[in-house]
């Protein structure tokens, strides 16, 4: 067999080669975050105290991207990436439970319902002093 021949098959072995490699990263990557995302990762464990129940409620995002690499040309030089993931949790509230009622009770985030509201009155308080600003201005 000669060198030309053997091209299609060794590419075809390469690229079946650097798709195994991927698949084996993905699940590796996969298995190390996915063990991660649990119920309790979303709810806490639950601490009595007292007769109330109170079971932290967050949300929680998981992402995982992956890389493989091939061997190319005649020298049997290499190249290749990796990839990496990675989760973010946030906290909404959380779940108590007294005298057999169970009640969700978020946590109010005080920038949404404070600061931005007071800052959309100020700005409406003060956008027609400002049109009759511009409107002198125009005269």
């Amino acid at each position: 067999m000669t060198d030309i021949e053997s091209v299609p098959e060794a590419a075809v072995e390469a690229a079946s080669d650097t798709a195994e490699a991927a698949r084996s990263l993905l699940e590796r990557l996969a298995d190390r975050l996915g063990g991660k995302a649990s119920v309790t990762a979303v709810f806490g464990e639950p601490v009595v105290s007292e007769g109330v129940t109170v079971i932290p409620v967050a949300r929680a995002v998981y992402g995982f991207g992956a890389g493989a690499g091939r061997e190319t040309g005649p020298a049997k030089t290499g190249a290749g990436g990796g990839g990496g993931g990675g989760a973010h949790a946030r906290p909404l509230g959380f779940i108590e439970i007294k005298d057999g009622t169970a009640t969700y009770k978020p946590i109010r985030d005080p920038w949404t319902d404070i600061v931005l509201p007071v800052s959309l009155a100020l700005a409406g308080a003060l956008a027609p002093r400002l049109a009759r600003a511009i409107g002198r201005r125009r005269r």
